[in-house]
């Protein structure tokens, strides 16, 4: 006998939005999706990332972690592991729950799945580009890479640095520097 398959029930931004904050699901063509389940390597480097950009909020800006959530499109709701909004950027287009307002980064800790690497760097990505972020990163704590695209002409991104040690300038905050091998050594001691 054949398991039926379900229709799962589509559901609005607003809708996903008003979900308990615990709830980490995503929303994908109006359909919840769920995330993985984050590491303590994967919460260390956010927390890390965090830290580092506590410049750009001394200087004006914001920074927010993973449970921050932007409808990026009619149907679709995604909550990056960072967000950063640059001393210059308003925080136009914000709903009580969600935004509509692109942060000017957007970083991801891609997680040892083929799932999630392949959402980040393929389905993130377009998205993300689509909806205006001017930097998206993807931190790779496996192949201990950092990978930061820029926002280029027709909506596309443009690799612009990867790097896998050293110390890595911070695209759009001149003087601000990423070292990267510390964020190796944390994931050694997390792990």
């Amino acid at each position: 006998m054949r398991a039926r398959r379900v229709k799962a029930k589509e559901m609005t931004l607003e809708e996903w939005a008003a979900l308990p904050e615990d709830d980490s699901s995503e929303l994908v063509d109006g359909v919840l999706v769920e995330a993985e389940v984050p590491s303590r390597a994967h919460e260390a480097l956010v927390a890390s990332l965090i830290r580092l950009f506590a410049w750009v909020d001394e200087r004006g800006g914001f920074t927010f972690g993973s449970g921050c959530k932007y409808g990026v499109a009619p149907k679709r709701g995604r909550m990056p592991d960072l967000s950063v909004y640059l001393p210059k950027t308003p925080l136009t287009g914000s709903k009580d729950s969600y935004s509509t307002s692109p942060p000017d980064i957007a970083v991801e800790i891609i997680t040892a799945t083929p799932r999630d690497a392949r959402r980040d760097r393929i389905e993130k990505m377009a998205e993300y580009a689509r909806f205006g972020i001017r930097w998206y990163w993807l931190v790779d704590p496996t192949f201990r890479t950092v990978e930061v695209f820029a926002l280029g002409p027709r909506k596309r991104y443009v690799p612009t640095v990867a790097v896998g040690s050293g110390k890595l300038a911070v695209p759009g905050c001149r003087g601000l520097k990423l070292d990267v091998d510390k964020l190796w050594a944390l994931v050694d001691r997390v792990s």
